[in-house]
């Protein structure tokens, strides 16, 4: 349960500065589903490169690499011209 709490808390703060970064307005929930999304796709990256050593569950750069996940996924969503779906 704390880890489900704990990928909102990062999702939401990588969301933010991801938004903040690329100057997109986006809903609390949207904001939340970003950051998630980059955190997986930010520490997929991470671990082709440098997989996890077994001392600790987290990538020593996991909340810098979810925002950059986050910033690539803002941009391929805009390059693509995407639109959310109003709800």
């Amino acid at each position: 349960m704390l880890h489900l709490i704990w990928y909102v808390i990062v999702g939401f703060l990588a969301g933010c500065v991801a938004k903040a970064l690329m100057h997109t307005h986006l809903t609390i929930m949207w904001t939340i589903v970003l950051g998630m999304v980059g955190s997986i796709i930010g520490g997929a990256v991470t671990h082709l490169f440098s997989p996890p050593g077994g001392k600790g569950r987290f990538h020593p750069a996991g909340l810098i690499v979810s925002i950059l996940g986050a910033i690539a996924v803002l941009y391929i969503w805009h390059r693509f011209r995407l639109q959310l779906p109003r709800g």
